[in-house]
């Protein structure tokens, strides 16, 4: 068939009134919902600075490196043919449940504004060592323009476990939820765990990088890194999913066979994209946190947001990267001849603690909004969400103190799903769509 198509946390902001209706949040306390300007609100992210000058998109060039063929088809020919991502929905052995049968605490992470409008939290198998975290989410929406991957449509989400707690042989390692979401009433998922080939495809190692954002562009999944080298993004290809063949602690070759630390299948690197100026150590380059595919350019392009402190003095950068339009490249991003990937667009923004970015060109508009989910401060329980564009940045308040922290406490990744007009995303532990109308109303 062609494929195609934390731990709990203290609760220290504005206290929930809440009760759930089905799979959405529905408010008993209204919110009252204000466009602001930068001269009313204090942490208003303002306009976006757009930046031109060579010295400031020259940090952002990347440089692509794919795995040769023969280490992949060495890796492939010991652990046996690879599968796709048909073969891992079909053996999806967790259950998520709907907003409505999901605990109390997990619920009230949810954003006050806008409301969700479908929420799921997991199996409780899979909560229970809080040391994991989901941080990165993205659709087959993402994947294709009609919204499916082959006949299913489908959510990834990626976890991160902490390197200093938890279970002493998943510390470090990040796995992906493969979520069935053909029945909306009773999405079934499976476990994936991420790796990398070493020793010319005879092995392979976990990858130990804190995922923060992923875009699943065609066959390709973008993932970013942040493992303490040059790498900004490691690329995985859904095509090349391998099975273990033993149930050890370890991760790699063992003598009884491959291991994932109990998990049943891996996905390994088929390539990476390093900064040409080295790793993002004091802002230059920076480092990513948040991705997300943009559709509504031409071609389609990678959005990214720089990871950084929501306390701290350093303002996050936004930029693009274009994917490749050639057929052969599809899911990669656009390179010279050098094999150099260039910045589109660049931009300052006011912001920090930025955790989840998205951007689109609405019909008819000039250019493209950019939505920011930013982590709360120090003193705060709730984020914010907030549209911004070179004019300015809107905002929406909540509560009768009219607070602009309205979204999620852990403020994540943010992916678009054209077909269906919603916006995917994460808070703690559930995942929930909010549709874009209804985002957009809440910031006009």
């Amino acid at each position: 068939m062609k494929q195609r198509g934390r731990h709990r946390r203290r609760r220290r902001g504005v206290a929930l009134r809440a009760a759930l209706t089905g799979t959405g949040l529905a408010l008993t306390a209204a919110a009252t919902l204000i466009s602001t300007s930068q001269a009313e609100v204090a942490g208003n992210p303002g306009a976006l600075k757009p930046l031109t000058s060579a010295s400031d998109t020259a940090p952002l060039r990347l440089q692509e490196r794919l795995e040769p063929a023969p280490v992949l088809n060495r890796l492939s020919a010991a652990m046996g043919r690879p599968v796709g991502v048909d073969t891992v929905l079909g053996d999806a052995d967790r259950r998520m449940r709907t907003g409505a049968d999901c605990a109390g605490d997990d619920r009230s992470s949810l954003p006050l504004t806008p409301e969700a409008t479908r929420s799921y939290c997991w199996d409780p198998a899979d909560t229970a060592d809080t040391a994991w975290r989901p941080a990165a989410v993205t659709t087959s929406g993402d994947a294709d323009e009609d919204g499916v991957w082959g006949s299913h449509r489908v959510v990834l989400t990626g976890w991160t476990h902490a390197t200093d707690t938890g279970r002493a042989a998943e510390r470090g390692l990040t796995r992906v939820a493969f979520t069935n979401l053909d029945d909306p009433a009773r999405p079934v998922y499976r476990w994936v765990l991420l790796v990398a080939p070493v020793d010319g495809g005879r092995d392979y190692r976990p990858l130990t990088s804190g995922v923060s954002g992923m875009v699943w562009n065609h066959g390709k999944l973008l993932v970013t890194a942040s493992d303490g080298g040059a790498e900004a993004l490691y690329v995985y290809d859904l095509d090349r999913i391998q099975r273990t063949t033993t149930n050890e602690p370890a991760v790699g070759r063992v003598p009884h066979g491959w291991s994932a630390a109990g998990y049943r299948y891996v996905l390994p690197a088929v390539g990476s994209y390093r900064y040409t100026r080295g790793r993002c150590a004091g802002g230059r380059p920076p480092c990513p946190g948040p991705l997300a595919l943009d559709r509504s350019t031409a071609p389609a392009s990678l959005v990214a947001a720089e990871r950084t402190s929501p306390d701290g003095a350093r303002r996050a950068r936004l930029w693009r990267y274009a994917f490749s339009s050639a057929p052969a490249r599809a899911g990669l991003l656009a390179t010279d001849s050098a094999g150099h990937s260039d910045a589109v667009e660049v931009f300052r923004t006011k912001a920090r603690g930025v955790r989840g970015v998205l951007s689109y060109r609405h019909a008819g508009a000039a250019g493209s909004s950019w939505y920011t989910g930013q982590l709360p401060g120090a003193e705060d329980g709730r984020g914010g969400l907030w549209r911004q564009d070179t004019d300015g940045a809107k905002g929406a308040r909540c509560g009768a103190d009219g607070s602009h922290h309205c979204w999620t406490e852990s403020a994540v990744s943010l992916s678009y799903w054209q077909e269906t007009g919603e916006v995917w995303s994460l808070s703690d532990r559930m995942l929930f769509a909010v549709p874009l109308a209804s985002l957009e109303r809440s910031l006009d």
